[in-house]
């Protein structure tokens, strides 16, 4: 929603209210965009946005139109055979199913503006296709689907893919889900954490530092921070509005005092992912040191202990690059590794 939603207010701003909205609410074989994809249209014929890279938007403009005239919401698949690839259709072989509606101003779409964290469940088929309910990161609804107890289960369902971070269908219903940009909390203001900031911000993320020495943690040493934050890591988490299951924490510093300081508390945290940089012989004494604060071998097995990726890396950028590429496979549940060797689908997609 976020791509295209400043394209859409800037439309809304001069007054051309009439806008259709397309989203990919299913994906099969190669579709070369995701459920949650979406492509904006006026009444202008403006365009924002896409649903393939640019293999069915033709189609889709013209459903679009007519959803804008006047037509109720419209869900079409859009498949090909390679023997009409250059015809209309997706070239790549894949399928998608779109769904295509007015856009209407609401919840979902301020909460999506303002960087926050909700899902909009769709009906796309039944009684009422279009019915809509909004359920944010604190639990509050609004709008039906048409019947309490498919509220229910569409929030609880809601409730896990807003932290899951990814719009999928599941029977007759549309999961989408919108986001604010991924955390990461760096502990240890040390050179390495400014080269993985740059890159984190490159990536879309939004990267912190902490570190309790004041003369280290400035912002002037970290300039593609988010923020930076002097301060020991229970009173940073407190700033920081707590850790949340999309927050990834790693810690950089070889102090025990903040390294353990931090980790007493991101191992017993919902955080998606937790690393530490050291040696072997750093992690070992380490993990000793856990344990006697009481953590158990279950809990230790959380801590991805030296933190990054195989890459050979031998500077400094380097070594942040294997670090953010480790953290982003965790994010997305993969363990890393080449492309070349790995079997099945490049990218997943929702059952």
């Amino acid at each position: 929603m976020k791509d295209v939603l400043p394209d859409i207010n800037r439309w809304l701003g001069r007054g051309d209210n009439s806008i259709a909205l397309a989203t990919v609410v299913a994906v099969a074989k190669s579709a070369p965009r995701p459920p949650g994809a979406k492509m904006a249209v006026n009444a202008c014929g403006e365009i924002s946005g896409g649903v393939s890279g640019g293999c069915v938007e033709g189609a889709v403009v013209e459903i679009a139109e007519g959803v804008m005239g006047g037509d109720p919401p419209q869900l079409v698949h859009f498949g090909i055979a390679d023997s009409e690839a250059w015809d209309v259709g997706l070239p790549c072989g894949g399928e998608i199913d779109v769904w295509i509606q007015r856009f209407e101003p609401g919840r979902f779409s301020s909460i999506a503006g303002k960087g926050g964290r909700a899902v909009e469940v769709t009906l796309l088929e039944g009684a009422a296709p279009g019915a809509k309910l909004v359920v944010s990161a604190d639990g509050e609804r609004s709008g039906t689907l048409g019947a309490p107890e498919l509220d229910d289960e569409a929030a609880s369902t809601a409730s896990e893919a807003m932290w899951a971070e990814m719009s999928e269908r599941r029977g007759s219903l549309f999961f989408d889900v919108t986001a604010p940009a991924p955390r990461l909390i760096m502990f240890g203001a040390v050179d390495i954490a400014a080269s993985v900031c740059t890159l984190a911000r490159a990536a879309g993320w939004r990267p912190y530092v902490v570190d309790p020495r004041a003369r280290f943690a400035t912002a002037e040493r970290f300039p593609d921070a988010e923020g930076v934050i002097a301060g020991w890591p229970d009173e940073a988490f407190a700033r920081l509005g707590g850790i949340d299951p999309a927050t990834s924490i790693v810690v950089l510093t070889h102090d025990p005092k903040l390294d353990d300081a931090a980790l007493e508390i991101a191992l017993r945290s919902p955080a998606r992912f937790v690393g530490a940089m050291g040696s072997r012989r750093a992690q070992a004494t380490r993990r000793e040191r856990l344990l006697a604060l009481g953590f158990d071998d279950s809990e230790l097995e959380r801590l991805s202990a030296p933190v990054g990726l195989d890459l050979g890396a031998m500077n400094r950028e380097e070594t942040a690059l294997s670090v953010l590429a480790e953290v982003v496979a965790a994010r997305h549940g993969r363990e890393g590794g080449r492309l070349a060797l790995r079997q099945g689908r490049i990218h997943e997609v929702p059952a």
